[in-house]
């Protein structure tokens, strides 16, 4: 037994010295000793009962005097085998669950993305780790110490600072972007790498700053796309300007001489400097004419939308008679609306006192939504204009009983130079100008603008604005760049059929009047 005790020690000695430095890596000598040691014990009462067993079973084939040292040697040397393989076994397990006992900071520095930076509380890189560190210091210079702050772009290392001394501060986390300078001699010829920087404290028990985490990742693509973005935004602006001064100039300049056509129009037609000789020179006359107004019409809509685009349309807002407005609406449509067969009325509350705001615009708004409603309304229509107050708010809605617009194309309606096409529609002439002027006036005066129809069943639209002027107030209170023109459209139900307060069927509003 003291035998075996000797060997075990001496088999153990030589694994030992072989293995000194790898058992300290996995969790210090004295328990991986510990476990050995049982392991030998467990052998040595193996390998007493052996010792009396292999001498017995040898003295069978040979005399007694051979099979007691031969017995005791194999047992020996079985006991001298089979404790180094066991040992070596217990160590190869432990060496393969070595990842487990690596230190968990050790593993995040190796596996996080991008490069992984501590620092110190003063900013000093103090380690250097991450999944990426090789692509990171393929073009950066050493990090450690004051490199990395030296490599931030000038204007971005206040912000770097400034990150540094939240945490120092108490917060916990913060984020920077940053710029580094890169060599001039790199592959992509990129004066800068744009890196998204992630700070998180470490602090001790007592809540000190003990060192700072930093995971950077490179997002120049998402800058250059950035950038890029933002240069489109630009175009489409400087473009959409330069639209709108193109149509203010070519709109100032088509006046003068659609002015010149008029007036001789009307002098020809009146036969000042003598007496047209025919009809036909009469009707081409009186067409020159009508043309000449239509055309001075689109010019002067697109000289409004262009203003109001430009934020130049200037209001004038003033105490006036909403009755007396419809009534002039009537006056100018009427005859248009009779010759084409169709019915047009108003109905205006008992009582409605004048209004505060842009007479003109308000003017401007109503014929262009009867002027529409006349266009798309057939013969035996009826068309109804209708204004009520209530709570402060005039309301102004014009019904008719005409095609109607389809619930799908409700959100292209009001668009400039957009008109609702089908086989029906095309036969009527138009820019596509009209509600797009109606909508940006209603905008200005700071109001409503609903939409709600059926197809062939008739269209509604209703435009609710203050009483006394005060969304106009509101409305030039916003900042300029908030305004949306044309402003979004605000559909009713597409079921127009079910009746809610304020949203009602066209048709069914237009023969009630």
């Amino acid at each position: 037994m003291r035998l075996l005790s000797e060997i075990g020690d001496r088999a153990a000695a030589l694994v030992d010295r072989a293995a000194d430095g790898w058992l300290s890596r996995t969790g210090g000598v004295a328990s991986v000793r510990q476990r050995e040691l049982s392991i030998l014990r467990r052998l040595a009462l193996l390998s007493s009962a052996a010792l009396v067993v292999a001498p017995a079973a040898l003295s069978f084939v040979t005399t007694p005097a051979v099979a007691l040292p031969a017995g005791v040697a194999a047992v020996c040397a079985g006991f001298l085998f089979s404790a180094v393989g066991s040992i070596a076994l217990s160590r190869q397990s432990l060496a393969g669950s070595g990842l487990a006992s690596q230190p968990a900071e050790d593993f995040y520095m190796e596996v996080s993305a991008g490069l992984v930076l501590i620092f110190d509380p003063q900013g000093n890189v103090v380690t250097v780790g991450g999944r990426d560190k090789r692509d990171f210091l393929v073009w950066m210079r050493s990090p450690e110490g004051r490199g990395f702050l030296e490599q931030i772009h000038v204007s971005d290392r206040i912000l770097f600072l400034q990150a540094l001394d939240q945490l120092r501060q108490g917060e916990e986390q913060a984020t920077v972007d940053l710029r580094l300078e890169r060599p001039s001699v790199s592959r992509d010829s990129r004066q800068f790498a744009y890196l998204r920087t992630e700070l998180t404290a470490r602090r001790d028990n007592d809540g000190n700053l003990v060192s700072v985490v930093s995971q950077l990742r490179d997002v120049s693509v998402e800058q250059q796309l950035r950038v890029e973005a933002q240069n489109r935004a630009a175009d489409a602006q400087s473009a959409n300007d330069a639209k709108s001064r193109f149509l203010a100039a070519v709109s100032h300049e088509l006046r003068t001489p659609l002015n010149a056509i008029l007036g001789f129009s009307d002098i020809l037609l009146g036969e000042y400097f003598g007496k047209l000789e025919n009809e036909r020179q009469r009707e081409y006359v009186g067409l020159v004419r009508d043309s000449g107004a239509h055309l001075l019409s689109v010019v002067n809509t697109m000289l409004d939308m262009s203003k109001i685009e430009a934020g130049r349309y200037e209001l004038v807002p003033e105490p006036f008679d909403v009755a007396a407005a419809i009534r002039s609406c009537e006056a100018m449509l009427g005859l248009q609306a009779k010759a084409k067969g169709v019915s047009l009325t108003s109905r205006i509350q008992r009582g409605l006192d004048e209004v505060v705001a842009d007479q003109r615009a308000i003017q401007q708004v109503l014929i262009n939504l009867v002027g529409n409603a006349v266009k798309f309304t057939d013969a035996g229509g009826a068309i109804s204009v209708d204004a009520s107050a209530r709570d402060g708010v005039l309301t102004l809605c014009v019904s008719d009983t005409g095609i109607g617009i389809p619930a799908d194309k409700l959100e292209m309606l009001g668009q400039p130079f957009v008109q609702i096409q089908n086989d029906y529609t095309r036969r009527f002439e138009g820019t596509g100008l009209g509600l797009s002027l109606v909508k940006g006036l209603v905008a200005l005066h700071g109001g409503d603008f609903a939409i709600a129809s059926t197809p062939g069943a008739g269209t509604i639209i209703t435009i609710s604005i203050a009483v006394d002027g005060s969304g106009i107030r509101a409305a030039e209170a916003e900042p300029h760049d908030l305004i949306e023109f044309p402003p979004r459209l605000k559909t009713a139900p597409a079921n127009a059929g079910l009746l809610e307060e304020g949203l009602f069927d066209g048709r069914e509003q237009a023969k009630i009047a």
